[in-house]
């Protein structure tokens, strides 16, 4: 009887290790791309940006970074954020004067909001513009966001020509936006 014990403990033993070591791999994959990726990533001016996907406030996988046909503008925010809610009025002016020729992604860091509060944030302030949800925080790390608002101007062959951590005037945005686009009147 006591055999059979031992060898009940020893299997149980053995399952969980091989649980763990099972979970752990995944967690590993899932993180050594993130921490691959951040090695060779520097979030600055004359830095290439990459693609990267995430949900929108409708739960549909956004791609955004990277070459794009148009001037990005992401937006780094959080709905806590008295800056933020400075500068959200100037944000959707901006989509609503250049969104032919800007593309203006928001990303509300989820990890550190409150989500249901940050979907009121979008409503109360009416944005037009792309919302979308970096729940884990893991794109909030790979750009080296430390300060909300914090944005990135990135051309269409994806270098980001543009870091602004804080708040700017609309003027400065706007200053800002047309140097880098073709032919604005």
């Amino acid at each position: 009887m006591k055999k059979i014990y031992s060898a009940v403990i020893v299997a149980m033993l053995l399952c969980g290790f091989a649980v763990y070591e099972f979970v752990q791999s995944g967690e590993e994959k899932s993180s050594s791309a993130i921490s691959h990726a951040a090695q060779n990533f520097k979030p600055k001016a004359g830095e290439l940006s990459f693609v990267n996907e995430l949900p929108n406030i409708e739960e549909k996988p956004v791609s955004f970074g990277g070459q794009q046909a148009k001037l990005q503008l992401i937006n780094f925010w959080a709905s806590w954020c008295g800056p933020c809610e400075l500068e959200a009025p100037d944000l959707q002016k901006l989509h609503e004067k250049y969104g032919e020729q800007l593309a203006l992604y928001g990303v509300n860091a989820t990890d550190t909001d409150n989500e249901r509060q940050a979907r009121k944030f979008v409503e109360d302030f009416g944005f037009t513009f792309e919302v979308l949800f970096d729940r884990d925080g893991d794109l909030t790390k790979l750009y080296s966001v430390r300060t909300f608002p914090t944005s990135f101007l990135i051309d269409e062959q994806g270098v980001i020509r543009e870091r602004i951590n804080g708040v700017i005037t609309l003027e400065q945005w706007e200053n800002i936006i047309e140097s880098y686009l073709p032919n604005v009147s």
